[in-house]
């Protein structure tokens, strides 16, 4: 095996595949299950034959996507043991923790409930129905909760103290709940949310405009952009402020990461914020450079005067990589921006009474399905690059987490295996989503 194959890159490698592979489920399933519960209740209040069958037509998707997500999220825990050991004995007793939670009190209750929920249409009473499905939501918000919960202590670890020395160090909790409510879980908890109810909306109001397009199942289609929208709308403009609290407990809690998300190369009153540009973290200067004076620090400070730090204050070797941590920010930032456009021109014309013959409208939400799927994942990359180079923040260096046994070569083995079962996957889930989506919803008995 060549000498040149790093382990710690081809194990960084093999978990963020991993991880987006399966990151491609649990967002829709959260507001998709949000969005189920909003329908099952209209028809319920209504009794218009239209929800319901638009409730059990994106149950079955919903369905489909629980059980992926299930699958492929139950490898990330073995890459736990097999490519991180040193990482599991030095966090074990923290991150098993609200990993346990999630697996009892959040997994548990969504997929018992789900069998309610997929099975039960007729065999069971509506509002036991529509209960179900409101403990599936319930089940699938609160399983973000623990995971997120987890995620964060990586980002901003409280609660704990370190026991041993050397190799034998790891963390022990000292107070739960202040490791479970850490200071950036609850804003990025709910920055994650809003990105599952953005991505469940635009899907939902892409194939309604496929719908519409096709000139198929037109009653169903409107009514399901219109809920849909009504959900898109305020999430999307939501997440703007979301995020915008987000930055600044970034900056408060993780300096360091803030300064390569924006490019701060040098630490100055009125800090700009670059709209565009590519960063020479060798050079410390964004090439091509669009900046606006003061936004950064507007961002930081909720003023434009106060410098905010940059990365001149930190070591080198601290240093997140610049570029991809820069450019995957600043792209979710523009399609959060996206979305906020589209929705707010989709409202307009839906009280205008003009939404569904703008077809020119119609074909960008179709197109537009992917994209908040990209949103999300890179969300999530700037969160884990800009964390770089410590897999918990100022206390585990990445570097020092994998395992000391495993060779390069094996991980390399398990990626290319993994990868082609994760190709074979994602073929199959877009051939039977897209079978589903071609066939819709049974037509409402009159």
């Amino acid at each position: 095996m060549p000498t040149h194959l790093d382990p710690v890159i081809l194990a960084r490698l093999q978990f963020a595949l991993t991880v987006m592979f399966h990151y491609l489920f649990p967002p829709l399933t959260i507001g998709l299950a949000g969005l189920l519960v909003i329908m099952e209740a209209v028809w319920l209040r209504s009794r218009d034959p239209q929800y319901k069958a638009m409730a059990r037509f994106w149950t079955s998707i919903f369905g489909l996507n629980f059980a992926l997500g299930v699958t492929t999220g139950i490898v990330m825990e073995f890459e736990f043991g097999t490519n991180w050991a040193t990482y599991s004995r030095y966090v074990g007793d923290v991150f098993g923790s609200p990993l346990a939670a999630e697996g009892i009190l959040a997994f548990f209750l969504e997929s018992g409930f789900l069998a309610l929920l997929v099975f039960g249409w007729d065999r069971i009473s509506q509002r036991m129905h529509l209960f179900a499905t409101c403990m599936v939501a319930f089940g699938a918000t609160l399983s973000a909760v623990w995971i997120v919960a987890a995620n964060s202590w990586q980002q901003t670890p409280a609660g704990f103290h370190i026991v041993g020395q050397g190799l034998n160090a790891r963390a022990e909790i000292t107070d739960f709940w202040a490791m479970v409510f850490n200071p950036s879980c609850m804003i990025r908890l709910t920055h994650t949310l809003i990105g599952a109810y953005i991505l469940a909306a635009f899907f939902v109001m892409g194939v309604s405009a496929y719908y519409l397009l096709k000139g198929r199942h037109l009653e169903f289609a409107k009514k399901g952009f219109t809920i849909a929208l009504a959900v898109g709308l305020p999430a999307a403009l939501s997440a703007l402020v979301s995020g915008h609290l987000h930055g600044q407990n970034t900056a408060k809690y993780q300096p360091a990461k803030l300064a390569a998300m924006e490019a701060i190369f040098q630490t100055e009153n009125a800090t700009p914020l670059y709209v565009f540009g590519l960063p020479d973290a060798d050079a410390r200067l964004v090439k091509h450079g669009i900046a606006v004076p003061g936004l950064a620090s507007l961002l930081a400070h909720n003023n434009f005067r106060d410098s905010v730090l940059g990365l001149d204050k930190f070591p080198r070797n601290e240093w997140a990589p610049v570029l991809p941590t820069f450019l995957s920010f600043h792209i979710m930032v523009w399609l959060g921006l996206f979305f906020i456009a589209t929705t707010l021109l989709a409202a307009f014309l839906r009280w205008r009474g003009r939404l569904f013959e703008t077809r020119w409208l119609l074909r960008l939400f179709v197109l537009a399905i992917p994209l908040p799927y990209l949103a999300n994942h890179l969300g999530w990359c700037a969160t884990e690059l800009g964390r770089q180079p410590w897999v918990v923040y100022e206390l585990l260096r990445t570097s020092d987490a994998v395992s000391k046994a495993v060779s390069a070569g094996q991980v390399l083995f398990s990626i290319v295996s993994f990868g082609l079962i994760y190709l074979l996957l994602f073929a199959v889930w877009l051939h039977v989503m897209a079978d589903k989506i071609k066939r819709g919803p049974e037509e409402p008995a009159r």
